[in-house]
Order: structure tokens, then sequence, then C-alpha cells
């Protein structure tokens, strides 16, 4: 089968550092196709779609293009916006309108459902519509992959800066002798588990882990703070943003949600510095990276940005194809050398569904991972990605209609 009608590529929520090699690589793949018709990118995502901002991605240079690959951030530009029941039908007339037959959507959880309900309008209205899902989130909490591009890069930054700090920590020992450092993860701990690759001996931090899949006790987690300031005179800890208590109750969360109906996080490692400077009466120092642990391409894993790229081609080519309604997943080979081939799940299995950490892969304290879960993500932070500079700080790319922030129809 070949590529007929134009194509459509959209990003969704939160990027992460690998995500424009994913776009490169569905660019560079429809290329490949020949004479398939227009590639189109949805500027801002969905919201991008329903106000038909658009920008011919097949116009672009070759190397703004490969330059996508070192680039951060969303080259097309995100949004966390909830279609309502009448969206869909309007996002449908528009695919109609632009004789638009492939929709490519990079996301998480949301989007993966987003793609699920369009793919079934489109059933539902006899529309030929292929619809790819291709997998991101630094969270990596999609199921029926071995994990989510993204992910190894943070991994690997959070893991990189939790060995400097704890070097600092132990260099410096004065009034702050414990460092909290808050990292993403809302109902799923992988980012957390993944800074135990920073620890080299025994007192290297992070000496205490603490994830959403384990209820949070205080008094146990009190007396872990106790007992390694004991033992090490000084504490690293690192804690998933989405800690719950034995109720399922986030310990921090703000009042305000997003569209997706999900509680605004961030302000957990204030509440345990709070605790601990009260219970134990050691003085504590937060680390709270944001944004940055997902935008950190200097810190990027080559294994990652090489998975992402091969999920972009693998969704043009899966479509190609005539397969629709499914994501592209990576599915690791078991052999003893690490590899990950492509694979496909349907939608309808992934779409708002969580991967959590498996709960034999944590320790029987509830405060860090076993052996197995190190043995899973080690392979993930391999290599560097190389990039061009310009006076001494990396060279990125922009597509020109992102930089202009451009009206409904200018740049198609």
């Amino acid at each position: 089968m070949k590529i007929r009608g134009n194509g459509i590529v959209a990003q969704s929520g939160g990027p992460t550092a690998v995500i424009n090699n994913s776009v490169c690589g569905v660019i560079q793949a429809w290329e490949e196709q020949g004479n398939a018709g227009r590639l189109y990118g949805a500027m801002h995502g969905i919201k991008g779609v329903l106000e038909e901002k658009f920008i011919n991605l097949s116009a672009q240079s070759r190397d703004i293009v490969e330059g996508l690959r070192h680039t951060p951030g969303a080259a097309l530009g995100s949004c966390r916006y909830r279609l309502q029941e009448e969206d869909y039908l309007k996002l449908l007339r528009i695919f109609q309108k632009e004789n638009i037959r492939y929709f490519f959507y990079i996301g998480g959880n949301d989007s993966m459902d987003t793609a699920n309900k369009v793919n079934r309008l489109a059933l539902q209205e006899q529309y030929e519509l292929y619809v790819i899902g291709i997998p991101k989130t630094v969270d990596n909490d999609l199921p029926f992959t071995d994990h989510c591009p993204g992910y190894g890069s943070a991994a690997k930054f959070l893991a990189t800066t939790v060995m400097e700090t704890s070097i600092d920590l132990k260099g410096l020992l004065m009034s702050k002798s414990v460092t909290i450092m808050e990292v993403m993860g809302r109902n799923a701990g992988w980012l957390a588990a993944s800074t135990t690759l920073a620890r080299r001996s025994d007192d290297d931090g992070p000496h205490l882990i603490y994830l959403p899949e384990v209820p949070f006790k205080r008094e146990r987690f009190l007396a872990d703070v106790e007992t390694v300031y004991r033992e090490m005179g000084h504490v690293y800890i690192v804690a998933s943003e989405g800690l719950v208590d034995e109720n399922g109750e986030y310990i921090f969360a703000a009042k305000s949600r997003d569209s997706f109906g999900h509680c605004m996080l961030g302000g957990l490692a204030e509440t345990l510095k709070t605790m601990v400077e009260r219970e134990v009466g050691i003085k504590v120092r937060c680390n709270i990276p944001g944004t940055v642990q997902r935008a950190a391409a200097h810190c990027a894993s080559a294994v990652d940005a090489a998975e992402a790229y091969m999920t972009g081609t693998e969704a043009v080519r899966m479509a190609a194809r005539g397969c629709s309604g499914i994501m592209v997943t990576l599915v690791r080979d078991g052999g003893e050398d690490y590899r990950c081939l492509p694979g496909s799940v349907e939608l309808g299995r992934v779409a708002n569904i969580e991967k959590k950490i498996p709960l034999d892969w944590i320790n029987s304290a509830g405060n860090g991972v076993r052996e197995q879960f190190i043995h899973y993500v080690r392979p993930l932070i391999q290599g560097e990605v190389s990039f061009p500079t310009r006076d001494g700080l990396p060279h990125f790319v922009y597509l020109e209609a992102l930089r202009q922030r451009p009206l409904v129809g200018e740049t198609r």
C-alpha cells in the first residue's frame, strides 16, 4: 500500500529532550514514500488542528528537519487541551476538507485516548483515516511498551544531577545536611527511581527514594531520615511529586486542576522539608529541577534519541502498510546485549491506563529499588547526543512558523 492523501503530525502534553526526533522521523519517513501528499504539522497540538493552524512540513529545509534531532522542546508547539464531544466531529470535518488521511499524534496517556476517539469516529463516519499514536512521556507510564521515548534522557539527567549535588552535599557539611530533590511523577515513580543509578558507593546519594507506588508513612519517613543521618552525617532524599498516603491522597497537591482534571502538583519538597526540620531538627535544602528534567538536551541519551526517531519512522511505515488505531511500542528483545525493536498495540488498550513500577522491583522498606529495576533502566541512559555549538552554546533549530506565532491559515 502507498500513502494516499495528506498527513498531519501533532505533539501534545509536556515535551521531552528527544521528542523532536519523533517529528524528524515522521517527516523523513514521509519523504521516503515518494509521491505522498503534503505532510502538515499542527501548531500547538490538537488545538492547532481545531484552529487550522498548520505548517507545511514537506516544504521545510533538510537542515532544519535534521536539526530537530538535537533540539529540545516541542518544535511544533504543544498544548494541554481536552477535546469536547463536538470537537471531534469538527476535527474530522477539517481532515476531510484538507484531504488528510493520516494522523500521527505524539503524546502520553491522554493523547492516546484522544487518538483512539478520533480513530473510532472516523470508522463510524466511514472516512478513510489512518491514526497512529507515537509514545512520549518522561513519566514512562504508558502500558504495553517496554519504556517511553523521553524517559531515558530525563533519567540520565536526574541521575547525573544527583551525583553532582550529592558530591556538593558531602563536601560542604555545614548547617544544611539534608537535601530533598522533588522530581516529576504524578502516579508512577519511574523518574525518581532512576536516580538510584547515581549511587556508586554506600555513602553516595540518593540514600532514600520515595515513590507513589508505596503509600507514604510520615513516621516511617522521619525514622528513615534519622537513621541515615546517624550513619552518614548527611541525607540525600529523592521523592516523586505524586506521593500519596495510605488513603490514596496526595501528600501535597494544589487545589487547581488542569483541563483533564488532574491535580496540579509541585510543592512536595517543601512539605517534607517542614516535617524534617520540625520533627528531626535538621536543616534541609530543597532541589526542584522542574521542567529542566524534561528539557536537558545537553544530557540526552543517545539510545533514547535513536528510539524516539525510530518510533516516528515506524509510525509512517505502519500507516503505509494500512495499519490504524494503534500506538507504536518498543519491544526489548531479551538478549544479552540491549536492543529494542518496534511493535504496536491497539490505542484502546493504552488510553488513560498508567503503568507503574512493579512492586517486586521496590525494596521491602519502601525507600529504594532493587537490582531488577537497575537492570531495566541502565541501558536506556547510554551514549551521548552530539550537537553543533555556536559561541560555546548549543545551536538549536526553530520552525519559523512557531517563532512568529502565526495566525490561523498563515502557515499553510
